[in-house]
């Protein structure tokens, strides 16, 4: 049977370093589960695979959108088992790779339907966004599904307000349409897991930003800035330099909040993928990493 594995974990982990060899490895392919690196026109803030990386090994999804496309993760589902359809004619393998839980859920177990909402509440929740601010719509869904709030990206608007659009067209929290059964797939899934001691994880979450800085991050966000409304651009690394153009704060306190705000996402990010009993973790910073991924994967499949 074909095999699709999963490498997960939080931002700055090595997710992308681990994948790359280990599709080398298989002679195989890479599949993004990373939503913001689907965008084109986000790079450094997104942290994507350099030009060489990409160059390495094929990798499919990302720079696949615009920051004007809407695009769910029941999109992504719908479009990336069609994909693996077709990857799975060529390789035995495929690679999935990132830190975006829902997608990667979305891709392994599926989600059960979604009813449709209550006509005109979603403009509703974005008067609400844009008259009280992303800590209203926050609250409210803290209380309406505070398992969700737990483990989503609550600075991403369009997340909160989908959530809180299902909850509140249907009285049943949003995190209640996650198939508490998995959807069949015609694939065997292998997950692993990237971990860190929380220090190191830490560390490396300010050095990158500090990278980003000196790549351009600014000048990327400043040529973003007339788009600053589009759900894809509410997100770490962004929100804060915006924040910077208009004159709320200066760009060391901007720098600073990008790092806090990508740490609190790192930590969301691991109460997510810690609740899926299926992912193996292994130590990020183990240099026989790759090996001992391989070593697992030959004994699962034996």
């Amino acid at each position: 049977m074909n095999k699709l594995i999963v490498i997960a974990g939080p931002t700055a982990s090595g997710k992308s370093a681990a994948a790359i060899e280990l599709a080398k490895y298989y002679n195989t392919v890479i599949v993004s589960a990373d939503s913001r690196q689907f965008y084109r026109e986000m790079s450094i803030g997104t942290a994507k695979p350099s030009r060489d990386e990409l160059a390495e090994v094929k990798h499919y999804f990302i720079n696949s959108l615009s920051i004007t496309d809407i695009f769910t993760a029941g999109d992504y589902e719908k479009r990336c088992l069609a994909l693996l359809n077709d990857l799975f004619k060529v390789h035995d393998i495929v690679i999935l790779v990132g830190g975006s839980g829902l997608f990667i859920k979305a891709v392994c177990e599926g989600f059960d339907e979604f009813p449709d909402p209550v006509p005109g509440l979603r403009e509703t929740l974005n008067k609400e966004l844009e008259e009280n601010g992303i800590g209203y719509l926050q609250e409210k869904l803290k209380v309406s599904d505070p398992e969700y709030y737990d483990v989503v990206d609550i600075n991403n608007p369009q997340r909160v307000i989908r959530a809180l659009e299902v909850s509140e067209s249907t009285g049943k929290p949003f995190s209640s349409y996650h198939k508490s059964t998995p959807g069949k797939r015609p694939f065997r899934i292998i997950k692993f897991g990237l971990n860190l001691p929380r220090a190191d994880l830490y560390q490396r979450i300010n050095h990158r930003v500090n990278i980003m800085i000196q790549q351009g991050l600014v000048n990327e966000a400043k040529s973003l800035l007339t788009h600053r409304r589009l759900n894809a651009l509410n997100t770490v690394g962004y929100s804060e330099l915006f924040e910077y153009f208009d004159g709320k704060i200066n760009l060391t306190d901007a720098v600073e909040l990008i790092k806090q705000n990508t740490r609190r996402f790192a930590k969301r990010q691991m109460t997510w993928f810690g609740k899926d009993d299926e992912i193996l973790w292994l130590e990020a910073d183990k240099p026989s990493l790759v090996n001992d991924m391989i070593s697992e994967i030959n004994a699962i499949t034996e």
